[in-house]
């Protein structure tokens, strides 16, 4: 049911805006979701709705209705899930390969969205829907650690330590061919490719900055592959995919940034077997750590690479250590 709250602006105070100061009065709501109850006309000044921008003098009563949260298009659906860490304010998953994120156009049912709606049963909403809050995405055929809030105010400070860079991501990845040296950094924007508008590319006019850190663990030299592990300082689509694909590095399996010539020109017939198996770019979110919102504590969570990948690595390994 809705949530009904009343606030007084002394006389004698500093003259501030409405929105400022119901954003101090109702911390748990986001400056989006303030504007939207303003707009919908659900805050009201002696009784009238007012604009965002009103100028409190003193002596206003300010009255504030929050709706329920309410329930989003998207299906609670059993799908089983790896979780890592659950409390009442947030979910880490591991994320399978082919699971898809969000539901979208030709994925309306069956993602992760679906199945924490039928798992998490403590949802408190985002943006006033009653939802899980996807502060951050994995491409389908990406596996690996992904957070998940279930509140209002936690999804709000996760996406701004998302924003403001603080976040600590690191992924693995195989990719073809040997860098030229141990570590490096890739900075160069991505965009929406300027031909293939379902791909991104850093030939793009309106690229954002993308930052990719890059140091490789382990170098097959016969095969012309290496094992790279990744730290992600800014989020873009496609972000690893494309650096190492621009660099002359395209990751192993990738269907949309690799070529398929290489992996026919693996002469092991044992690795490219295992190769055609994979299906996808080898590619694996290994890590995710954070400052808890609620706690302020740090928190870091792990993911061993799953079976499809590790049976490529640990071939590769086996045969390097002969």
């Amino acid at each position: 049911m809705a949530q009904t709250f009343q606030f007084f602006f002394e006389f004698g105070r500093t003259p501030e805006r409405l929105d400022r100061f119901l954003a101090d009065c109702l911390p748990e709501q986001s400056r989006s979701q303030l504007k939207k109850l303003i707009d919908d006309g659900l805050v009201l000044l002696q009784g009238v709705s007012v604009k965002a921008s009103l100028k409190l003098k003193g002596g206003e009563q300010i009255e504030v209705v929050v709706p329920p949260a309410t329930p989003v298009e998207a299906l609670p659906q059993e799908i089983p899930l790896n979780i890592l860490y659950e409390d009442r304010h947030l979910i880490i998953v591991d994320k399978p390969a082919g699971l898809v994120v969000h539901p979208a156009p030709g994925h309306y049912t069956g993602t992760l969205v679906n199945a924490l709606l039928y798992h998490c049963r403590d949802l408190a909403g985002i943006g006033g829907e009653l939802r899980p809050g996807i502060v951050h995405r994995l491409d389908k055929d990406t596996s690996g650690v992904m957070v998940a809030t279930k509140d209002d105010a936690t999804h709000q400070h996760l996406a701004a330590q998302f924003k403001a860079h603080s976040i600590t991501r690191r992924y693995l990845a195989l990719v073809h061919g040997l860098p030229e040296s141990p570590t490096g950094t890739v900075d160069s924007p991505i965009g929406r490719h300027p031909v293939h508008r379902k791909k991104m590319s850093g030939q793009s006019r309106s690229g954002r900055r993308a930052v990719t850190r890059w140091r490789v663990l382990r170098c097959y030299e016969q095969d012309r592959l290496s094992l790279v592990e990744l730290t992600l300082e800014t989020g873009r689509t496609h972000q690893i995919r494309v650096h190492f694909s621009e660099m002359g590095l395209p990751i192993v399996g990738d269907p949309v940034y690799g070529n398929s010539s290489r992996v026919k020109a693996l002469a092991d017939p044992g690795l490219r077997q295992r190769v055609q198996q994979l299906q996808r770019q080898a590619l694996h979110a290994r890590l995710l750590g954070f400052i808890h919102p609620q706690s302020g504590q740090y928190m870091e969570f792990e993911s061993s690479p799953p079976d499809d990948l590790n049976d490529i690595i640990g071939y590769l390994d086996d045969k390097y250590r002969q």
